[in-house]
């Protein structure tokens, strides 16, 4: 891609938070190389495009080494100066209620796609001592997700992992944030086969205001921020309960019908 300013590389662009991110990096002047595992990405970059700035899509399957690989080269070679690691999707119904194969894309997306991907360019960051990576975790990781088992221990990971990384790379110039959002109105629902559900119905975040703080929070440096006021008190009140009490309190959100009496 042509060379023009700063380089902002940004995962799951093609909608929801990670395009609201997008957004965020285009207005403040960074070009832009978007990833996403569906063609909607191309209908991302051509909104992207008319706020300025290169935009570069890259449609690849993020769940994979292969995948990844294909989204980092595409950078070709140019110094990444901000890495918004958002790609992310979930899963509802009982655990052992799920195919397999879609836990098994749960985890390889959340987990090891964006696990390496911050691997290959946070290591290019810190040889050049700059740069900014946003890891978009979840309050979700703070509750064991009865219903979403998986997804939420995906979003642990990510939380616990963001602030780990953050430590290790404390004494050079590359800073980590981790954005932990609560529900947010996107599609993840839907795609999580969710919307039978007390959660998935109910009224949510939005997704530009999520986004401007994350990104906020990022060119600021901060380690890490919550959005939303409701989504602050529960996470201060996940750390004070028992794991099975807050295990049967998201059973009451997530598990399939609750809709219906919400």
């Amino acid at each position: 891609m042509p060379v023009h300013g700063r380089l902002a590389v940004i995962t799951g662009a093609s909608t929801g938070i990670g395009l609201e991110l997008a957004k965020c990096c285009a207005r403040e002047g960074f070009d832009l190389l978007i990833g996403a595992d569906e063609p909607a990405i191309e209908a991302a970059a051509a909104e992207l495009r008319g706020l300025g700035g290169n935009v570069q899509a890259v449609q690849a399957d993020l769940s994979t080494i292969e995948g990844v690989d294909q989204l980092y080269a595409a950078a070709g070679g140019r110094p990444v100066d901000a890495l918004l690691a958002n790609a992310g999707i979930g899963l509802g119904h009982a655990f052992l209620d799920q195919d397999f194969h879609r836990i098994r894309r749960v985890i390889d997306t959340n987990v090891t796609g964006t696990t390496y991907l911050i691997h290959r360019i946070g290591n290019d960051m810190r040889r050049r001592n700059a740069g900014r990576i946003l890891i978009t975790g979840s309050i979700a990781g703070f509750t064991p997700g009865s219903f979403q088992a998986v997804y939420n221990a995906t979003k642990a990971f990510l939380d616990s992992f963001s602030f780990a990384l953050r430590e290790e790379l404390r004494d050079t110039g590359v800073t980590v944030t981790c954005l932990m959002p609560g529900a947010t109105e996107t599609d993840f629902f839907r795609r999580a086969d969710m919307l039978d559900t007390r959660v998935g119905t109910a009224k949510k975040d939005d997704a530009g205001e999520v986004a401007k703080a994350g990104f906020a929070a990022m060119m600021s440096g901060k380690s890490d921020i919550v959005t939303g006021f409701q989504n602050k008190i529960q996470t201060a009140v996940a750390n004070l309960t028992p794991a099975g009490v807050l295990a049967r309190q998201h059973r009451k959100m997530a598990e399939p019908g609750t809709a219906k009496s919400s």
